[in-house]
């Protein structure tokens, strides 16, 4: 269906005429009665009732309207993360979880865009399973993640591991009723649990690792956290790292497609390569 039906349809209903519907989009009356009749025919029933005072929704019309409004948004998204925006020469989708931004792959976007200026990049925020089927559609050109599941046509680099350790803000006692459980993910449930069997569970746990080191930061607590994103925070005296206390190690992995615009993605690959080569030494 020709998505400028849909648009002129929504444009009906919007001004409650065919004369003002032709007025909103720049077209002519006569023009938005053609497709209004084209996307009869197409649907094969009448969507609005004339009148002499302008156009009314028939029954088949109001439930035609959602799906309009869906197709309409769907192609402007579409549009959106596919096309390339004018002045630049190629468009890239990278995802990753939070807590790899934070302290991190900021610092790479702020290096493509230097070195690549050229290039319009969408920084997403998702979970494992998000940022996979993104990969499996084509929809995400890089992935950074820590648990990723191998599938066809995807490449899979270990980029670094991060290393979790156990902090806790100044007069908190560690894993005691204050910690704050963060799910980093299945490998860290695994290394929690084999570590702390006795454990009985968090009294907060969150998905995020931002909002449980902001907890910590302004209630209180303990908790594991990256070492990348906590050694300032211990340098300035705000938390301190609990002695003795065990450390997960949890890789991060990068994740593109086998088949992509090598010209375009490489050179991003190798900025974030030589980045994580960075942090790995400074760790």
């Amino acid at each position: 269906m020709d998505t400028e039906l849909a648009r002129t349809f929504l444009a009906v209903i919007g001004t409650g005429s065919f004369v003002a519907a032709a007025e909103r989009i720049h077209v002519t009356q006569s023009t938005v009665s053609a497709r209004i009749r084209a996307l009869e025919d197409q649907l094969g029933t009448a969507l609005f009732i004339r009148n002499k005072a302008g156009a009314a929704l028939t029954d088949a019309g109001r439930r035609f309207q959602k799906h309009a409004a869906l197709l309409v948004r769907t192609v402007e998204q579409a549009r959106h993360e596919v096309g390339v925006p004018r002045g630049f020469r190629a468009s890239a989708v990278v995802g990753a979880r939070i807590g790899l931004w934070d302290g991190f792959l900021l610092d790479w976007l702020g290096t493509l865009r230097r070195d690549s200026p050229d290039i319009s990049i969408r920084a997403e925020v998702g979970f494992e399973p998000d940022l996979m089927q993104g990969l499996i559609d084509g929809r995400i050109d890089i992935a950074v993640m820590y648990a990723p599941q191998r599938r066809p046509n995807l490449e899979l680099t270990a980029l670094m591991d991060e290393r979790l350790v156990l902090v806790a803000s100044p007069g908190s006692e560690p894993l005691g009723g204050d910690y704050v459980y963060v799910d980093w993910g299945p490998e860290f449930y695994a290394q929690h649990s084999a570590r702390y069997p006795d454990f009985a569970g968090p009294p907060l746990a969150v998905n995020v690792g931002w909002l449980g080191l902001r907890y910590l930061l302004e209630q209180g607590g303990s908790g594991y956290f990256p070492w990348r994103m906590v050694q300032p925070l211990i340098e300035r005296g705000a938390l301190r790292r609990v002695p003795d206390a065990s450390e997960f190690v949890l890789p991060a992995w990068l994740v593109c497609p086998v088949e992509r615009d090598h010209g375009i993605i490489d050179p991003m690959l190798a900025a974030l390569t030589e980045l994580a080569q960075r942090v790995r030494d400074d760790a």
